[in-house]
């Protein structure tokens, strides 16, 4: 059939005149004789994403390995999304990224892609958008920074900016000392040295086979980074003349094999939601059960904040994931393949592990259950989730009556207040912060402890909303509880008071009032997002619920590759 962008470049007609004669630029002639893939490097940098900030280096070592090979690279920025600094969320412009990559992907002359990302959300867009264009494509992630330590301690990015400023609140640290820390924080180039976010969709997405095996936890600033990124343009030629594409590879059975993976390394509770959404778009079935289902029983392995204690660059000399999952092969599906053709299991026969302190092996594990826990009940029908691993466990079976805020700011406005009905016991619950109600679903899950309790030495409590939280984060925190309170849900007619109980065994989530009492009840819509125009809007009206991966009910199914009519 010839090469896709042959249907640019070939020909002697004005069209093709066009096409080859603006894109020239220096390229050679042969660049366009129709046997030379051509390459885009979909690279997420930007000086406003700090996390990716050095992915114009990265980019560089992609292109120099497509050359090598017989390629013909084009970096195409697209659309990038800092974590730290994007409001109100960066989840509320998941879906546009991933959408404005998949049409770009299709419109432009490319035979197969490069995917270069690195913090939180934007290897989800990238992967959800090679899902949707199916072309060959294959992932490079960034690398996660170098720990930075501060009065002579590690510190885990992220993890220790809760922990941290929960110490301040607390009256335990100085707010002079906390600040001193934010120079120490953030060392090196790269995303977050914890297992958060970034780095679990950097392992997940090799678990799913979608990047070289062994490229995952590489740090940002380690010369291997370069090597294994000139690797991956190399291997991006070959994928486009062996035709081998995402929907070949992200298999179910690959996505079995990235819920072990999840596991095994105490993953971010966000994987949950962009494996949902990437499934979706593969036309793949996945449900919320699969993850409680096929994580049960997997033992968490990865001693690494914060479900323990060590950091990225630890994982990577004691073995990295590859000594990860050679210790809980049994439970990979063999089937599924990588982007290199082979299977991801024949990919570990090599894999050590190096320092048992970082890498626990299966017989001696953190813990002998690390999956993530689904829950459900008349306060989630749909579904709710809980990390176990980062969990207090005299918590994973609780009863205690609720305290309801109704949004963020409510929140923040009454959470110290001396008069605010609160006791260790008690049962903290945030809503109107899911997809819709936000909108976008920001990371507020995790709520700060109210101050008094805090002066008390409580440290950890039951919080319930329909928020998500930093994979960074940590502690006995429900989240993602579908439907959420702005859709109808159950959420919406909790009221403060109301016995909340938790059976983390039993998978129950519920508000302990007669069903009846509860339907009657008016829902509470105060703080509900109502936008009026732009994405905000077209987001609100179309954006699906959280166990359905929360993305638009419009972009489920893959589109293909199609070319479309010539412009001119």
């Amino acid at each position: 059939m010839g090469l896709r962008s042959s249907r640019w470049y070939s020909g002697s007609d004005r069209n093709s005149y066009i096409h080859r004669a603006w894109m020239r630029r220096g390229l050679p002639a042969d660049a366009f004789d129709g046997e030379r893939p051509h390459l885009a490097i979909a690279s997420t940098a930007s000086a406003l994403t700090p996390c990716n900030s050095h992915l114009d280096e990265v980019a560089a070592a992609v292109s120099d390995g497509v050359w090598a090979a017989g390629g013909v690279p084009h970096v195409l920025p697209v659309m990038s999304l800092g974590e730290t600094n994007l409001r109100p969320t960066a989840m509320l412009w998941r879906n546009l990224a991933a959408m404005a990559a998949e049409e770009m992907l299709r419109a432009n002359p490319i035979d197969g892609v490069v995917l270069l990302g690195g913090c939180d959300k934007t290897i989800p867009a990238l992967l959800m958008a090679a899902a949707s264009v199916d072309l060959p494509a294959v992932v490079m992630p960034g690398g996660p920074m170098l720990t930075g330590h501060f009065r002579g301690a590690p510190l885990g990015c992220g993890t220790d900016v809760w922990r941290l400023s929960e110490e301040v609140r607390a009256g335990t640290l100085s707010r002079e000392a906390f600040l001193d820390s934010g120079s120490s924080m953030i060392r090196s180039r790269g995303h977050c040295n914890t297992m958060g976010t970034a780095s679990t969709m950097a392992c997940v997405a090799e678990a799913l086979g979608m990047t070289i095996p062994g490229t995952a936890g590489i740090p940002a600033p380690d010369s291997r980074l370069l090597e294994r990124a000139h690797d991956t343009g190399r291997l991006a030629v070959g994928l486009v003349r062996d035709d081998r594409r995402p929907s070949r590879i992200m298999t179910r059975a690959a996505f079995v094999n990235a819920i072990v993976t999840l596991a095994a390394i105490g993953g971010s509770t966000n994987a949950v939601v962009h494996l949902l959404a990437v499934a979706g778009r593969l036309g793949v079935e996945l449900s919320l059960d699969d993850f409680d289902r096929v994580g049960s029983g997997v033992p968490l392995l990865a001693d690494l904040q914060p479900a323990g204690r060590h950091l990225m660059d630890d994982l990577f000399r004691a073995g990295g994931l590859t000594a990860v999952l050679k210790q809980v092969e049994d439970l990979l599906d063999p089937s599924a393949i990588t982007v290199t053709g082979a299977p991801l299991t024949s990919c570990l026969a090599g894999a050590e592990i190096w320092d048992e302190d970082v890498i626990r092996r299966r017989a001696d594990p953190l813990l002998p259950d690390a999956g993530i826990a689904v829950l459900r009940g008349n306060l989630a029908p749909d579904g709710a989730v809980i990390k176990p691993a980062a969990a207090s466990p005299e918590l994973l079976r609780h009863r205690g009556r609720a305290v309801v805020f109704d949004s963020v700011e409510d929140l923040h406005a009454r959470l110290d207040s001396p008069d605010l009905p609160v006791d260790e016991t008690s049962v903290l619950v945030l809503r109107g912060c899911g997809p819709r109600g936000y909108p976008g679903m920001p990371e507020v899950g995790n709520l700060p402890l109210p101050a008094k309790l805090l002066a008390k030495g409580v440290r950890d409590m039951v919080r319930v909303s329909d928020a998500r939280m930093s994979g960074t984060a940590y502690g006995t925190v429900v989240l993602h509880v579908a439907p959420e309170a702005a859709a109808g849900g159950p959420l919406a007619r909790v009221r403060t008071g109301d016995p909340i109980v938790l059976d983390v065994a039993a998978r129950v989530l519920r508000v302990d009032v007669p069903d009846a009492e509860l339907a009657a009840r008016p829902p509470v819509t105060t703080g509900h997002a109502r936008p009026a125009r732009g994405w905000e809007r077209l987001y609100v009206e179309h954006v699906t619920q959280a166990d359905q991966g929360a993305d638009l009910d419009f972009l489920t199914g893959s589109s293909g590759d199609a070319v479309g009519r010539d412009s001119h």
